[in-house]
């Protein structure tokens, strides 16, 4: 039905742009008044049905994808009429035959560019790639055919996979699957901030928001020791239930933030204000390329890197980053001593989640880079951290999918907002926080 709505005013954008040589040569100018409003009502609304999306963004994009698609369509007809009609007129309306061509050039490329930078502007799934490949390559024949139908198929899943998404969520509105009896804190890894303008946790923490949860945020300092980190956090954790009267939080925490969270939890007394601790992709065991790369590396450079990210997380707002102390505190050596001298604590739910990277060329810069080196030292990995190290609790969750892309470091909280056909990660969390629920957590 999508494709045939597409077709229909693909022909219908033939018959609008190509009517020229007909308005002129048979006079029926009659016709340009119905065909500048059915102009105008392809450029604006190219599929009235698609209003039923609630998202603008998803409207735009979809009308955007809906308009190349057409321009496809009319373009390959334009075409075909044209190369027929030029051998059937006479000499005598050549010029007629050439203004008509202009005419149908313009008009299929205001719908062309009207679609394309709909769809640049608002798909997210597009991602660098194909943006760049249709400025680099749009010129260069049937390469732009091919281009151009790939950034439609992309565009026109996203929208479907939204939407979809959106009547599930409709669908269980009333039961608030996600609302939790204590909120959710997300607690980010190394090398990064809590931002309001750019999520660590890209699209998560609003679809468990949609389903009921009440969620906070670690808002401590990007690089710092084990220790320093973790008392970060147990002043967040004491501030929110301070404010808040909550009496404990749930904790879902990344990477290094998995071990932050373990050491407030069990050295300073947050294990009375915790219900359960969720640590997603943390090294609990270490990662031996880290100590490969702290061996190999020189103290001089590897001061050089410590003083140049210190310097420029300060700007971004942290008090006092120490990148050396973080990175050293992921080594295998350091995390086997953390883990005998930090247990876990009685009356705690604790569970961990793991995932697995399948092709290095799928991961994202620097987790494309690093996935071979972390292979070689620790087998089977997310891009940085080792499977063997991901365990941690009560109960492990070891995500693989079929294909070529797995699930990376990042994929796994959504950095990059990339929809993994074999892998809805908003709906994971939706389904883990809702074991929490269930769990009277």
């Amino acid at each position: 039905m999508k494709n045939l709505l597409r077709i229909i005013n693909g022909i219908l954008l033939f018959l609008i742009a190509n009517s020229f040589f007909l308005i002129v040569e048979i006079k029926l100018f009659l016709l340009v008044i119905p065909f500048a409003i059915l102009y105008l009502l392809i450029n604006l609304f190219p599929d009235f049905t698609r209003l039923k999306i609630s998202s603008i963004r998803l409207i735009v994009c979809i009308g955007g994808a809906d308009l190349l698609f057409s321009f496809l369509i009319s373009s390959a007809l334009t075409l075909i009429y044209h190369y027929i009609l030029l051998h059937l007129i006479g000499s005598y309306n050549l010029l007629t035959w050439i203004l008509s061509a202009i005419c149908a050039t313009v008009l299929l490329g205001i719908v062309f560019l009207n679609g394309i930078i709909r769809v640049y502007c608002t798909s997210i799934q597009l991602g660098i790639k194909y943006r760049l490949l249709g400025v680099l390559l749009g010129w260069v024949p049937i390469v732009n055919i091919v281009i151009l139908l790939s950034i439609i198929s992309v565009t026109s899943k996203e929208v479907d996979f939204e939407y979809q998404k959106e009547l599930v969520n409709k669908e269980r509105e009333a039961q608030q699957i996600c609302k939790t009896k204590y909120p959710i804190l997300l607690v980010h890894g190394i090398f990064f901030r809590d931002s309001e303008k750019i999520s660590y946790w890209g699209r998560i923490p609003q679809e468990l928001i949609t389903n009921g949860a009440t969620v906070y945020y670690g808002n401590h300092q990007s690089a710092l020791s084990v220790k320093s980190s973790g008392r970060e956090i147990a002043k967040r954790i004491e501030e929110i239930v301070k404010e808040t009267n909550c009496g404990k939080v749930n904790i879902i925490a990344h990477s290094k933030g998995g071990l932050d969270s373990r050491y407030a939890i069990s050295c300073l007394g947050c294990d009375k204000y915790v219900a359960s601790l969720t640590t997603i992709n943390t090294p609990h065991r270490g990662c031996l390329f880290a100590d490969y790369l702290l061996d190999i590396a020189t103290d001089s450079f590897k001061q050089k890197v410590a003083k140049r990210y210190n310097s420029a997380y300060k700007a971004l707002g942290d008090e006092n980053p120490d990148f050396l102390s973080a990175v050293w505190d992921l080594t295998d050596e350091k995390c086997n001593l953390f883990n005998q001298n930090v247990p876990d604590k009685d009356g705690i739910y604790y569970q961990s989640i793991g995932s697995k990277l399948n092709n290095a060329i799928r991961g994202h810069f620097p987790l494309n880079i690093s996935y071979y080196l972390v292979k070689h030292f620790d087998g089977d990995n997310d891009g940085l951290v080792g499977e063997a190290s991901f365990p941690w609790g009560s109960d492990y969750t070891y995500i693989t999918v079929e294909g070529k892309s797995g699930v990376s470091h990042a994929d796994i909280i959504d950095l990059f907002r990339v929809n993994i056909p074999e892998f809805d990660v908003r709906e994971f969390y939706v389904q883990l926080v809702s074991d929490l629920k269930n769990k009277g957590l």
